[in-house]
């Protein structure tokens, strides 16, 4: 990346475990999309006012060269698994890695584009 990670947690303290999560889903997109220049994460926590497990939201921007970007803003549903904060980072960061993927596709041209026009008589 050209510029540091920028991180911003609401509602969650900061530890060493989470950051080194973070690296290290961060580490995988660079091996696998090294054309990324700058990469933001915003985490937040349930509110606490509710008794049963709220998911945590984890949002991702990621630029791209020629201006373009992958945005992963994910509010879920009642999903158990992202009460976790781990599986919820983790699963952002897999949502990232599947737009990126299609949008190296787009890049490189290996998308199949389907004829807009009427049908030939």
């Amino acid at each position: 990346m050209e510029t540091p990670l920028q991180l911003e947690l609401h509602g969650v303290k900061s530890s060493d475990y989470l950051n080194e999560l973070i690296q290290t889903n961060l580490a995988k997109i660079e091996k696998r999309f090294g054309r990324a220049t700058a990469c933001r994460v915003v985490v937040h926590a349930p509110n606490t006012h509710h008794q049963s497990g709220a998911p945590f939201e984890v949002s991702i921007r990621i630029a791209l060269p020629a201006k373009k970007e992958i945005n992963v803003n994910h509010t879920p549903g009642q999903d158990d698994r992202l009460t976790d904060l781990t599986a919820a980072v983790n699963a952002a960061f897999k949502r990232a890695l599947r737009q990126l993927a299609d949008e190296a596709q787009l890049m490189q041209g290996r998308v199949k584009h389907h004829p807009t026009g009427e049908a030939e008589a």
